[in-house]
């Protein structure tokens, strides 16, 4: 099977995955909404109430995340050629301002609540279905976040997670309920608060966390480190550097790597090289190498050898100078060039400054060209 064709069959895989869990979800959320919002409305209860909401607002995620996984399911086409898997984490930012908003408005119903004092008034069967909703959300926040973690679904994870933590706020509002039946001590408005609390809270980290997604963040130390050590197991490669990271929604992974070859390889050789990685890349992480360059070293040079180790140990005698790279001297032309991989303590262009100037002094008779890289990978 085809590399395009393998990724279309696990994609269509994930989102008929997400698809079924999200409806469960929907079901189950719609239906404790409705028994939660008539147990609220006959016992007077805010703190049922604004459960009943919370459930409510979880189930209109779960729709909002079909609908983003149906769209970001699209086949590339012209005008987005990558697909549009970014979708999701669009449909992301919506749930999360869902959350936001009924943790808001749960927070302003409660403080009403506090200010005009209703005393509420539960039966045994709605503390019955009160305890049957904690063990139902429960149930549901770990199928839920099982199935996230096993198709990588953000959106999902988010949702057990988000039900596991509901199954909380409902346990409390049970605890008030008894509370309130055996001591006649009402704290309804002030648990509402508490979980109004609670449901703001993660809606801002649902948000930020979309957030850094679309802005795009560290790739993962995991990911980056098996990546190199593919690259480097081959015998011709001697370093993988300047590996970048490009997602365009979940599993959806591009890269770019320069690897460093001897400066006897043909464009022949590095072409079956490059060829060869990518499809072990693929393979073995999902990832798809988008650009391979290279960076030549010197072989049978001892002059270039004892020139690298005398740039090497200035240039890394800088705290702030993570990695020296790409290094290739040409002792007849009197050319020198290599990367510096600089961390965020210092600006690039007051590190390349500084680099110049000491490589210069030691060897002023070079021409030297020197590239600064980013951190971007650990």
């Amino acid at each position: 099977m085809e590399k395009n064709e393998r990724h279309v069959t696990l994609e269509q895989k994930r989102d008929k995955v997400i698809i079924r869990t999200s409806i469960i979800g929907i079901l189950t959320n719609v239906l404790l909404a409705a028994f939660k919002a008539v147990i609220g409305i006959m016992s007077n209860s805010i703190a049922v109430t604004l459960d009943a909401v919370n459930n409510l607002s979880d189930a209109l995620s779960s729709v909002i995340t079909i609908v983003g996984t149906k769209l970001a399911g699209k086949l590339p086409d012209r005008k987005h050629p990558l697909g549009y898997g970014r979708i999701e984490y669009l449909s992301a930012m919506i749930v999360s301002g869902i959350v936001l908003y009924a943790g808001i408005t749960s927070a302003v119903e409660s403080v009403k609540k506090i200010i005009h004092p209703e005393k509420p008034d539960y039966s045994i069967i709605a503390l019955v279905i009160i305890a049957v909703a904690v063990v139902v959300k429960i149930v549901l926040g770990k199928y839920v976040k099982a199935k996230g973690e096993q198709v990588n679904s953000g959106s999902l994870v988010a949702s057990g997670s988000d039900a596991l933590f509901d199954a909380i706020l409902s346990g409390s509002v049970l605890v008030s309920a008894v509370i309130f039946i055996v001591s006649d001590i009402s704290l309804e408005a002030y648990v509402g608060i508490v979980i109004a609390g609670f449901i703001i809270r993660a809606g801002i980290e649902m948000m930020m966390e979309t957030l850094n997604e679309i802005l795009g963040g560290r790739a993962e130390k995991e990911k980056t480190d098996k990546i190199k050590g593919l690259l480097t197991d081959e015998q011709e490669v001697r370093g993988a550097y300047d590996l970048i990271m490009y997602n365009y929604g979940p599993d959806k992974d591009f890269a770019s790597v320069h690897l460093e070859v001897p400066d006897t390889m043909t464009a022949r050789d590095f072409d079956r090289l490059t060829r060869r990685l990518e499809r072990k890349v693929y393979k073995e992480t999902g990832v798809i190498l988008a650009a391979v360059g290279l960076y030549s070293y010197n072989t049978g040079n001892d002059e270039a050898t004892e020139i690298l180790s005398g740039v090497r140990s200035r240039v890394m005698a800088h705290e702030w100078a993570v990695q020296l790279h790409g290094f290739y001297v040409d002792t007849e032309a009197k050319e020198m060039s290599f990367d510096v991989v600089m961390s965020f303590d210092v600006k690039p262009s007051e590190g390349i400054q500084i680099i110049y100037k000491e490589i210069k002094e030691a060897y002023p008779e070079y021409d030297i060209q020197i590239a600064p890289d980013v951190d971007v990978s650990d």
